[in-house]
């Protein structure tokens, strides 16, 4: 439970003040705002300092809303909250406690997706902690807003927390994938040099890029009848059925070298944290690997550099738990020296 009686809460949904009077269980407390008590889920609320991080600064306050008013009000227009690059995102706000030193620690963080694309999206979204699912959610997200998804709290960072989505486009678009899926895993030690460099800059969150624009169609969908097979029961059953027959002739080319330094990988006057760039380049890593296993390609060279070797490292990180890899090397070779990778396959 992440509230005790006592503590001055937000109701998240009216704006309100008030204050939690009892513990019902876990999950639900006992809040009084302006007289009137009422039970709320644990993430229906919120501490205000957490509140004043989230909200943008107003010229004037914004006119309260009565307890019973619970469904948001339909934005006027695109109204980012987050100061964010093209793309969807996924973002963390840190919300901190006190311990037995009087320091200030993660207590869980509130998860949020955020969408700063024009297209209107559906999702479906899921939590898996050690590769079983924790949460599940379908929904949608309207263009240029945000969505909150759920609270994590700081403990299961230590359960290889990975947050899975399946995007498809409210309005299909001709060209345009009709399934898109995106995922992101959290690493303990990344995490926490996040947070300590929230404190150093004196910020509220921080976000990783799921997708910086919405992918072409890589695949057509196969006819009901293929080989003689009738699927027409698996696709009204929600599958999606491909022609594996004519996938590569849809799929982007493949590479047999790719150079992730960062000149290479953003735009001339591009300005993005060491974090963020280090998430580029394994996020480039990662396309056209997939690419180069889908292609058959025998061999695939990774240009790293030498740097710090933290690339490097999370590229072979990465690289032990490929199935499809025979053997990569990190030698001298003429015309990179120390600073690539080369990766064999079966």
């Amino acid at each position: 439970m992440k509230f005790q009686v006592g503590d001055k809460v937000v109701v998240r949904h009216s704006n309100e003040e008030g204050e939690v009077i009892d513990i019902i269980n876990d999950k639900m407390v006992m809040v009084e705002v302006k007289g009137v008590r009422f039970p709320a889920y644990s993430d229906q609320i919120e501490f205000p300092y957490f509140k004043r991080f989230m909200e943008q600064k107003k010229a004037a306050p914004a006119p309260k809303k009565t307890i019973e008013q619970l469904r948001p009000e339909p934005a006027k227009g695109p109204q980012p909250k987050f100061n964010l690059q093209p793309g969807v995102w996924l973002t963390f706000f840190p919300v901190f406690d006190k311990d037995v030193f009087d320091d200030d620690v993660v207590d869980y963080f509130k998860v949020y997706l955020v969408n700063q694309t024009a297209l209107e999206l559906n999702f479906q979204y899921t939590l898996r902690l050690n590769g079983e699912a924790e949460m599940e959610l379908n929904s949608n997200i309207q263009a240029f807003t945000d969505f909150y998804l759920q609270n994590v709290p700081m403990e299961n960072v230590n359960d290889s927390p990975k947050f899975d989505f399946d995007f498809s486009l409210v309005k299909p678009l001709q060209g345009k994938a009709e399934y898109f899926e995106a995922s992101h895993k959290l690493k303990p030690k990344q995490l926490f040099q996040k947070v300590e460099t929230l404190r150093q800059n004196q910020e509220a969150s921080f976000s990783y890029l799921l997708f910086d624009k919405y992918p072409d169609a890589a695949f057509r969908e196969s006819p009901s009848h293929q080989g003689g097979l009738d699927l027409s029961g698996l696709s009204k059953a929600g599958f999606k059925i491909y022609d594996a027959g004519k996938a590569r002739q849809h799929l982007e080319p493949a590479r047999s070298v790719v150079d992730l330094h960062a000149d290479k990988l953003t735009h001339p006057g591009e300005k993005l944290s060491p974090e963020e760039i280090l998430h580029l380049q394994i996020g480039t890593f990662e396309k056209y690997y997939e690419l180069a296993v889908l292609h058959h390609l025998p061999v695939f060279t990774v240009i790293h550099g030498v740097g710090t070797g933290r690339l490097r490292d999370e590229i072979h990180e990465i690289l032990n738990t490929k199935r499809e890899v025979k053997s990569f090397v990190n030698q001298y070779l003429n015309n990179y020296g120390y600073g690539a990778t080369e990766i064999f396959f079966k």
